[in-house]
């Protein structure tokens, strides 16, 4: 164990720096347990966690993750969800039986395909969980990636990936693939913010509309990259969690950190990649 803590360190701060998010108003996230809405825990489930390989370990026909929580990497006891594990690195969604997308950062080579798992209910099941342990067969590997964009300047920043093999005990995500969502647009993200277990997140609106993205008030962290921003209305996913403003700011007085809150109109909002811009996903 004492071996593996540097290493791992090195994976949750890396994890902390992938694109910024923040809470806009009053903290909306909840674990997929806690959902009323049995439509966004639908969702939920056609949502998996990238997580490396090297922070997997299998028994019989299970797979348990070896991770520092949230209090561990830094976060402040007090803050909501602090005693969770934190090995998820990047989310991302089902859109066929073996086609996923994400964020185009979070994927960067065939190397990075290779090196990683997705895994699909990565989720707490009661509000005391400590340790998340799945079936093995919840785990998918990479095949190849068929599409990438990763252009800042633009805004382009996603990937479609092949799975090694088909996933039918959950339905794919609809998503737009024509026109665009309205300004005001009430949204749902669901994702791994922080690396944590599966959070679900609604409240949110959209703010403006620019060429490849739109800009929304969405309670993400890092680790949200990749995640599917769904229309409440409609139930399609409208895009995917890109970039945003910073996560944390540290509390001098306890000398940890806490999660940055800004007002619904106020900072620089969440950017969610259209899902109408991605021509790999038009024909499918």
């Amino acid at each position: 164990m004492k071996a593996f803590l540097p290493l791992l360190v090195l994976i949750s701060l890396s994890a902390f720096a992938q694109s910024d998010k923040v809470i806009y108003g009053i903290d909306n996230r909840v674990d997929v347990y806690a959902s009323t809405n049995a439509a966004f825990v639908d969702y939920a489930r056609a949502t998996a966690a990238k997580i490396p390989n090297l922070l997997m370990r299998a028994y019989a026909n299970n797979t348990i993750f070896r991770t520092a929580s949230l209090q561990e990497r830094g976060v402040c006891a007090k803050e909501r969800f602090s005693h969770q594990p934190t090995s998820a690195m990047c989310t991302g969604f089902l859109v066929s039986e073996k086609i996923l997308v994400t964020a185009g950062h979070c994927i960067l080579d065939h190397k990075d395909c290779q090196g990683s798992k997705w895994a699909f209910d990565y989720k707490a099941d009661h509000a005391e969980q400590t340790r998340i342990q799945l079936p093995s067969k919840n785990l998918y590997a990479c095949k190849k990636i068929l599409a990438r964009a990763y252009d800042h300047a633009l805004g382009a920043d996603y990937a479609v990936i092949e799975l090694a093999k088909k996933v039918t005990d959950r339905r794919p995500l609809n998503i737009r693939r024509s026109g665009q969502i309205e300004v005001g647009t009430p949204l749902v993200v669901i994702g791994h913010p922080s690396s944590l277990p599966t959070k679900i997140a609604d409240g949110a609106t959209v703010r403006r509309l620019e060429a490849d993205y739109f800009v929304a008030d969405l309670d993400t962290f890092g680790g949200n990259s990749g995640s599917p921003v769904i229309n409440v209305s409609t139930g399609e996913v409208e895009g995917i969690l890109v970039r945003g403003e910073d996560d944390y700011v540290v509390d001098a007085e306890l000398n940890c950190k806490t999660p940055k809150v800004c007002e619904p109109t106020a900072c620089r909002g969440e950017d969610v990649q259209k899902m109408s811009n991605i021509p790999a996903l038009r024909n499918l």
